[in-house]
């Protein structure tokens, strides 16, 4: 396993998130899943299996450490640099959250709600069922929604590590400003792939 390289550079997400906070959060915390996971795996019978079947068979330190580096993976590729990239009204994901939600801001609102009430550390996501419709979960710790047979759409990283450094005690401030940054195209492929 080998950690992943940010899509951009350390300061391009500023102010949103600083680069102070990407070299903590991406060079430090995600590097250290990285590295305990490789120590854990030899031996499991789980040396060959993609990232995403590790997290789906795995429990304890494996799955605690292979979690959350499919998390960080899906959460530092689904930004851009501000101005963020808009959501197309005319995509499948754009018409599904119209459908549930009844517009892209009510939609927010859930999620925004749904990550700052999670108690503790964890992840607050959007997620497709098979069928194409789409749910919001909150998953505590390493948690991630494959584990539940959905695709990952969209994350927000409620532990602390994410947004102390930029927004203190101020979660609820950190999750608005990360529209600002989020990628939908990328969200989009992830929804129709």
């Amino acid at each position: 396993m080998t950690l992943i390289q940010l899509p951009y550079a350390p300061t391009a997400l500023e102010p949103i998130i600083s680069a102070n906070t990407l070299s903590f959060h991406h060079g430090k915390h995600l590097q250290a899943y990285v590295d305990n996971l490789n120590k854990l795996l030899p031996g499991s019978g789980m040396e060959e299996l993609p990232l995403e079947e590790i997290v789906k068979k795995s429990t304890g330190a494996i799955f605690n450490n292979a979690g959350q580096i499919l998390n960080h993976n899906l959460y530092f590729t689904q930004f851009t640099p501000a101005p963020h990239s808009a959501l197309d009204a005319e995509s499948p994901l754009a018409k599904q959250i119209e459908q549930q939600w009844g517009s892209l801001d009510a939609f927010k609102a859930e999620f925004e709600a749904k990550g700052v009430s999670l108690f503790g550390s964890g992840w607050v996501w959007l997620s497709a069922q098979a069928d194409g419709t789409l749910v919001i979960t909150q998953e505590p710790n390493a948690g991630n929604p494959v584990t539940q047979g959905l695709k990952p759409l969209l994350t927000f990283d409620v532990w602390e590590h994410a947004y102390y450094l930029d927004y203190q005690n101020r979660r609820a401030a950190h999750l608005t400003a990360l529209w600002q940054i989020v990628n939908w195209p990328e969200i989009e492929a992830r929804y129709t792939k």
